[in-house]
């Protein structure tokens, strides 16, 4: 079995404007390993977030291929696949959402909201279906209990385990997590951040994970790829990046991180996420 579970190659989703093109995501190819976490980071505008929608097939791309090697029955260009053949394959490669307030529908209890996905593909109901989605509310850190209550009632942090809870209910190999802690509080992030690295080891995850936030994608990313203006102008290990980055655009980003030590800041030394 190879270790690279994702190919993006030559990806591309292009705009005709009335004076040129908008090259949202511009000729950009990467490999995702098994069991790593792929850190995507940009500044606002970058494309990463239209990237990650592509490889999803949310958004239809230009021209390129997005080879997924981990479906049962083979290798998988996921661009080429109609509507209902991405429904098969949205169940190994789920999603998690910036924001876990809209993300969620407020008017189904989290019964239904992480339920949903469980009687499409393993056709689950009554008591089957709320043990199961009680044992993924106890994955997350959330107390079954709450199966019967609404989005309105839990904090953003809470909403957003919820909302990991849904991805990881037809347990997929996949997890591209947008912005996912970006909408929280500090506290709250690192919380979710150690959540998801426990998850990665318990359901043997593999993760791509979006961020703008530098400081989140050295605290979980074991490689990281740079995007400007949709091209990737930059991809190497996590710690390659941080102590030796060849791109001004990566030094830049980096140069803006602040330094939590007021000791180390007329030093020039970053620290490390704990």
């Amino acid at each position: 079995m190879s270790d690279i579970l994702l190919s993006v190659r030559n990806l591309s989703l292009h705009y005709p404007l009335r004076e040129g093109v908008l090259k949202a995501v511009d000729d950009v190819s990467f490999d995702v390993r098994r069991g790593e976490t792929f850190g995507i980071v940009g500044e606002s505008g970058s494309g990463k977030t239209t990237l990650g929608r592509c490889i999803m097939r949310i958004l239809n791309p230009t021209s390129g291929e997005v080879i997924y090697r981990g479906d049962p029955r083979g290798e998988t260009d996921l661009v080429g696949l109609s509507d209902s053949e991405l429904r098969e394959i949205w169940r190994q490669i789920r999603m998690v959402f910036q924001d876990p307030q809209s993300s969620l529908n407020p008017r189904l209890p989290v019964l239904e909201l992480i339920g949903q996905a469980l009687r499409t593909s393993e056709g689950l109901s009554g008591k089957a279906l709320a043990d199961r989605v009680a044992q993924l509310l106890k994955d997350v850190g959330l107390r079954p209990e709450i199966l019967h209550r609404y989005p309105a009632a839990f904090s953003g942090g809470q909403r957003q385990r919820i909302g990991i809870a849904r991805a990881l209910a037809t347990s997929p190999q996949l997890v591209i997590a947008d912005e996912a802690v970006s909408a929280l509080d500090v506290s709250i992030q690192a919380q979710i951040l150690n959540l998801l690295q426990d998850l990665q080891e318990q359901y043997q995850l593999t993760y791509i994970f979006i961020a703008h936030d530098l400081a989140v994608v050295e605290h979980i990313c074991d490689r990281v790829a740079v995007m400007k203006r949709g091209r990737i102008v930059e991809l190497a290990d996590k710690r390659t990046l941080f102590d030796n980055p060849q791109h001004e655009y990566t030094r830049s980003l980096l140069d803006a991180v602040p330094i939590p030590d007021p000791r180390l800041r007329t030093r020039g030394t970053r620290q490390p996420v704990a």
